[in-house]
Parts: structure tokens; sequence; C-alpha cells
């Protein structure tokens, strides 16, 4: 009875060591290499848990319910699509947490990364500080300043719970009727390539000797990177949102690839494709380019996303012939796809490719295994569920400073009195009266632009949290100057005035994507009126608000100063600060600026090169000198 007894407890002692080496996973040991963890990972994975990590959903079709039937890998915000109106960071916190709860339910516990469009700071989210555009970033020809931004964007994404950014766009803009330009550092690739110090602003510095092509990101303050978008989608005939970039292989390799060499060099983790095409191939089924030069040649290790309803665009009209777009865009090599909302419809359309032998299974694991080496290596694993303890980094006043000194660096000085002896600016904070004038001077939402708190931005004072220009001018000057504002004054208002000087603030209104393409780049009315109203009448400095050049020769000569702003964002006081000559004007053009859109496209170095001012042109002023 004892020898059965005792052989017993031994055959229940080997249950209990097998049962308890059965429950180590290496994938959830921490201290093995990221390459073995993928690979005890995806060994255990079913064909249905791989395909749900390739599914990206937005958050208004996600629940915990969702997250854990599908095993979906990933959830984005698109442009506008929050929490609820106004939602604080917490908001966003306990939304995200509940999605990953579901995720972490799930038999594996793999957890989601959300994604969102951090493209001029955390630019969806009530409060946050809205940085300048990236064609004002390239005016300040300042990498190290793009990365602390990059640094601070960061953390105020991950404030919200959020640590994946879908930034930057490293596009070569080469016509400025397209609507995406104010996306694009500049025309010049050697500016965009060194404006991707924004990739380890955002990801933390990758070790030295780390791997090419390897992600990295450094910690809990960082967030995943996204370079985008692969390849061209700045180079389209006329600037056409989307549409076909027409160049040779040497022309994309020197003009639109550079950014995609620097960025992955600095350990980028995703790089989402273009809807464009390249030569009349959608890149979105583009084989060659994905897989065969930005995987194989350049040895990237991240995952490639799709854009949003990405290989829905394949066909035309889109969505015509999904199953066709799935197995195109997927032999294509893009790992995760961006469907937003039929899920359903992509993930029964994929499972039946691959179950039918069309697509390969090999192809599903190289982008689930890049999936998770991203995962793994941002430390989701570790730490999936956000805490409260960035909250106070949103739209910190540290941040803010950040972004002034960014609008300070990024204004371009066009023009400086009627002759060089004689300048307007700096403008003298001292005066009896003076004019501010133009429907720009006063709303936050212009002077923001598109992907700030609505997709397409907005129009007024009201959207989020910041200071006007014309707020800036009755902080900057004289407690003594009586400052007028009227939006368009007319003839009346002009003939029964008198002004010391006249500052106007005209420009474009909000866009985003198609919808801010344009073929003739005129500044919208009332501008051009209170431009020759104001300007006929006083001396006056107009400034610009826009996301790129546009037409101005007409009243130039009417001018006595002229300043491209572009689209400053929330801290409008830099610009006061470098008007009123607290700081000099430092910032170069970024892009050529034309003289009529029928020069367009006009490029530095083109031979028809004939420009209003030339690419790097920018006057400088010295800092007005205070005396005791």
């Amino acid at each position: 009875m004892a020898g059965t007894r005792m052989t017993i407890y031994f055959m229940g002692l080997l249950l209990w060591c097998c049962l308890t080496k059965a429950e180590y996973m290496k994938y959830k040991d921490p201290k093995q290499p990221v390459r073995v963890r993928v690979k005890d990972l995806l060994d255990r994975m079913t064909l249905d848990e791989k395909i749900g990590q390739m599914v990206q959903i937005e958050r208004s079709v996600a629940s915990a319910e969702v997250m854990k039937k599908y095993f979906i890998g990933s959830v984005l915000s698109g442009g506008g699509s929050v929490p609820a109106p106004q939602a604080s960071a917490e908001d966003w916190i306990n939304m995200i947490n509940e999605f990953q709860n579901g995720s972490l339910s799930t038999r594996l516990h793999i957890p989601m990364i959300y994604g969102i469009d951090s493209v001029h700071g955390n630019n969806n989210v009530y409060k946050a500080t809205i940085f300048p555009h990236n064609i004002g970033l390239g005016a300040t020809r300042d990498p190290e300043l793009v990365k602390k931004i990059g640094t601070a964007t960061a953390l105020e994404t991950r404030a919200t719970g959020i640590p994946y950014a879908f930034a930057p766009c490293v596009a070569v803009c080469r016509d400025p009727r397209w609507g995406r330009c104010y996306e694009s550092y500049s025309e010049d690739p050697q500016i965009v390539q060194a404006m991707t110090e924004m990739v380890p602003g955002l990801q933390g510095d990758i070790p030295a000797n780390s791997p090419k092509g390897i992600p990295f990101v450094a910690g809990n303050k960082n967030v995943a990177a996204c370079a985008k978008h692969y390849v061209g989608d700045g180079g389209t005939t006329d600037g056409i949102n989307e549409n076909n970039t027409v160049i040779n292989w040497h022309g994309l390799l020197s003009i639109h690839m550079p950014g995609y060499y620097t960025a992955i060099a600095k350990g980028v983790s995703t790089i989402m494709v273009s809807y464009s095409s390249w030569n009349g191939v959608k890149m979105h089924a583009n084989r060659n380019l994905v897989t065969g030069f930005l995987k194989s040649t350049l040895r990237f290790r991240g995952f490639v996303i799709s854009d949003w309803q990405g290989i829905d665009r394949i066909t035309s009209p889109p969505h015509a012939n999904y199953t066709y777009s799935i197995q195109a865009g997927i032999q294509a090599g893009i790992d995760m796809v961006m469907v937003p909302y039929n899920y359903t419809e992509f993930i029964d359309g994929l499972t039946s490719l691959v179950k039918n032998k069309i697509i390969p299974i090999g192809r599903i694991d190289d982008a689930v295994k890049r999936i998770l080496r991203v995962k793994f290596a941002m430390g989701l694993f570790e730490y999936p569920l956000a805490d409260y303890s960035l909250v106070d980094q949103l739209g910190s006043q540290k941040h803010r400073e950040l972004a002034r000194e960014a609008v300070r660096r990024s204004l371009v000085l066009l023009k400086n009195g009627k002759s060089a002896d004689n300048p307007l600016l700096p403008l003298p904070k001292k005066a009896s009266k003076i004019l501010v004038a133009g429907n720009h001077a006063d709303n936050l939402g212009y002077q923001c632009g598109g992907w700030t708190i609505e997709w397409q931005g907005s129009s007024g004072n009201n959207l989020t949290l910041g200071t006007t220009i014309l707020e800036a001018i009755n902080s900057t000057v004289d407690s003594s100057t009586n400052v007028v504002y009227s939006e368009n004054p007319d003839a009346e208002f002009i003939k029964s005035n008198y002004f010391d000087y006249a500052i106007v603030i005209v420009g474009e209104y909000p866009y985003a994507e198609t919808n801010g393409d344009s073929m003739n780049l005129t500044i919208p009315d009332p501008g051009p009126t209170t431009i020759t109203n104001v300007c006929g009448a006083w001396k006056c400095i107009v400034i610009v608000i826009s996301g790129r050049p546009v037409v101005i020769e007409p009243y130039v000569d009417s001018m006595d100063a002229l300043v491209a702003a572009w689209l400053p964002g929330t801290e409008g006081q830099g610009v006061a600060d470098v008007v009123f000559g607290d700081y000099g004007f430092s910032g170069k053009l970024p892009r050529t600026w034309f003289k009529t859109v029928d020069q367009l496209p006009m490029n530095v170095g083109d031979p028809h090169y004939d420009p209003l001012f030339p690419f790097g042109f920018g006057l400088t002023t010295d800092p007005t000198k205070i005396t005791l």
C-alpha cells in the first residue's frame, strides 16, 4: 500500500514538473532575444490568430468583444475620430485599455497596437500642442529641432495611451498643387532626408551597432514611428493626390527614396504604402518595390502597413473586386491592412485565399513575424496597458514653448521695405494706432490647418487651446499702442482712419489630402481684397498663412513687407516674437515660390527655373536691442 502511494506521489510530482515546464513560454520571457520570442509565438498560432494580427480596424467599430473574437492586431483613430468631443487624456486611455483587455483575454494574450496620425503633435486630441506642419519645419533647416518636436510628440501621444504614430511623412512634394504638400518638408530630397531625425525623436536613438533595418522603440515614453507614403506620393502628375508618378528608376531613387534610406537606418518601425502609382502600377500592388526593393534590397525588418482602405483602391472603382485587392496587396508585401471598417470581409477573404493555396502560408508568416517583431521591440508584451503617469505631458508648457520656438524659426521673410535701405521690420511695439486685418488674424483653426482635431481642420477659436496671431500681437505691443482689428476693412473705414502701420494676415482655408488639391493656388476671397485695400492706404506687412506657396506676385509691389508663416499651429505668439523684433527672421524657403501656376511643376535645378522667390531664399533681421 505504501509503495502504491509512493508511486502515485512520484507520478503526481512528474506531472506537476511537466505542467510547470509547459507553462514556460519563451515568447513571454523578455530575457529571450526578439527573434526567439517571435518564432516561439508564431509556432503556437492558428491561421485565424495569424490573420487577425494583420488586421487594423477603426476605433468606431472596435470593442473588447471584437478584439477577442477576431484576434485583431491593431486599432486606429482616423482623422477626427475621438472617444468623445474634447476627450481628456484619461478618456483616451480608458478606451484604449478596454480594447487592449479584449486582446489580452485571447488564448495567447497578444496585445494590440493602437495607431494615430500624430503628424504635427498629437493633433486629434483636445488641448494637445499643435506644432507647425512639416513645410514650416523644413523652413527651419534644423534637424535637431525636428528631433525635439518628435520627442515631445511621442510624450503627448503616449499621454493618451497611444504607442504608435503614423509619422513622419517623408514625401518630397514636387508640385504645390498637391493637397498634401504641407506634409512634405521640402521639394529637396536632402532636406527631407535630414528631417528624418523625427524618427529617433519619436522612437528614441537606435543603439550603436544595431543591425540595419531592425525596428527600435526605446521605451514607454516613445512611440513606434511610420515613414510614409512609400513611394513617390509627392511626384504625381499635376500634383493630383493619389495619382500617377511618372519618373524613371534613377529619378525615383534619387528624389523620392532617400527619406526611406535614412528612416530605415534610424530604426523606423513601420512604413506606410502610398495610394499613388509609379508609372501606372499601384503602389499597394507593387511587389517589386514593396517586397523586392524595400524588404529585400533595403532589408527593412519592420512591418509594412496599407493606407486607409488602400487595398480597396487597387481597383477602379475602389472595392470593385475585393478578393483581387486582398490577393494583390498581400502578395505585394503588405503586412498589416488598414481595413478599417469591414474587417470580417477582409478576414474571410484572406482566409479563403490561404486555404485555397492562392496566397502561401509563408507570406502570412512573414507578415505576422514583422508585426510581432515590432510589438516585442517596443515592449508591448511587457507593458500592454497604458496608465495615467504621462497625462500632464499633454499640451505642457514646455512643449508649447518648443512649438513657439519652431514657429519663430519657420517664418520666412520674403520682402522687407519698398527698398533695401528702408526696412519695415521689425515693427516698433510702441505706436499710436495700428491696424490688424485679414480673416486669418484671429482664427486658431486657420493657423493650424488640416489634420487638427478634425481630419480637414476647422475654423474658429474653439477647436482647442492656443494663441491666435491677433492675441499674440495684443500681448506684445506696448500698453499705450491702440490695436484696431478689422477683418476686411472697406473703403469707408480706410478713408476715415489713420494708422502708423497695418498687419494683414490672410491665406488658405484648412484642408487635407484630395480636398486640398488646387489647380489655381490663389488666396481665397476676401484675402486679395484685404491686401489691396489696406496696402494701398498704409504701410503694411502681409503675413501669409498657407500650406504651400500661393499666387502672390500681383500684390507684392503694394506691400512693404511679406512673410510666409506656413501653418504655424497653436502657438501664434511665435509670429509676434519675430515680427516685433524679440527674435530675428532666419527661415529659408523649403520650396520654390512660383510666379504663376503655368510654371508648375518647377523645382530648383529645373532648366526653366524662373521663380518669384527661389528655393532657399529668406531675408534675415537682427533682434531689436533693448536699451535700458
